[in-house]
């Protein structure tokens, strides 16, 4: 097993084993209002260097490699970019939001084989309002050196804070077929485009299009790289929500890799002012494309 370190600046922490920065977290990033400020995952990397995430695709410059969000806040945009509304489609509007990272809870533990840390956040409005708190706990473990895999666990804690209803939803809940896309969001890299989709209790063959909008306890998503030689497998868990909604798969192969296990794909989540939301989820990384047999093995070893 490959050991764990840890290195960390002003703005950003990232995480390396065997020589190979497999994981950069930028809690401080800046960046254009219209992209929605926040903190965001990328690169992240398999154990032999490989790109799994893309940054800023000319397509939709707020995807930023793996980062938690919301489409639709009581009509605030935290997402980035332009906003669907029924009856006019998507405009650029004046209301995308930011999240700002407030502090760590503590010095990020490291050992050899782990490194978690949690932080706070602030969800603010266009207008500079506070709308949501959040504690926000990440954890990569699992280094597998001879199976070429390592695991990112992701959990939150989002309470209301604005002293009104807030309203949680998705361009599909503001009348946009299939487009469900919110939560822990990952934009995978251009060369995946085309990359087979493969879910828990779904038929090996159905593809992208059959698995949106599905419950389903996990989607894998097999990509070939340029550059390197071979491919990659990232293996997503669908965990857990407080929400009433069931958890619904965000997936698209084309035409551009997407994949986000959303918590209010057609239905709102609705917070009354104190409330709160909990969220759970898993990323398995692999370094080469899995059998369908492999993948369903590891989902079984591997589901939280």
């Amino acid at each position: 097993m490959a050991e764990l370190a840890l290195r960390k600046d002003d703005s950003e922490l990232t995480i390396s084993t065997g020589g190979v920065d497999i994981a950069r977290y930028a809690f401080a990033p800046g960046g254009a209002a219209s992209e929605g400020p926040k903190p965001f995952w990328h690169p992240l990397r398999t154990l032999d260097g490989a790109p799994l995430t893309a940054f800023r695709p000319w397509d939709h410059r707020w995807h930023k490699g793996l980062q938690m969000t919301w489409t639709h806040v009581s009509g605030q945009n935290f997402w980035g970019g332009p906003t669907f509304r029924s009856g006019t489609g998507y405009r650029q509007l004046d209301n995308v939001g930011r999240i700002r990272h407030e502090g760590f809870a503590a010095p990020p533990a490291v050992t050899a084989a782990d490194v978690s840390f949690t932080e706070g956040l602030t969800w603010i409005t266009r207008a500079g309002a506070a709308w949501l708190a959040e504690t926000r706990t990440h954890r990569l473990h699992g280094v597998d050196t001879e199976r070429g895999l390592w695991i990112l666990d992701f959990s939150t804690r989002l309470r209301n804070i604005a002293g009104h209803d807030l309203e949680l939803g998705s361009p599909t809940t503001q009348g946009r077929p299939n487009a469900g896309y919110t939560g822990l969001v990952l934009r995978m890299p251009r060369a995946w485009t085309g990359g087979r989709v493969l879910a828990g209790g779904v038929d090996d063959e159905a593809g992208a299009d059959a698995v949106m909008g599905r419950e389903a306890p996990w989607v894998a998503f097999w990509g070939e790289h340029d550059e390197y030689d071979g491919g990659g497998t990232v293996l997503a868990f669908a965990g857990r929500s407080s929400g009433i909604p069931p958890i619904r798969w965000f997936v698209r192969s084309e035409p551009f890799p997407i994949l986000a296990p959303s918590p209010s794909f057609d239905e709102h989540i609705l917070l009354a002012p104190g409330d709160e939301l909990t969220l759970m989820h898993r990323h398995v990384f692999g370094d080469r494309v899995w059998s369908v047999a492999e993948t369903r093995e590891l989902a079984a070893e591997w589901a939280p």
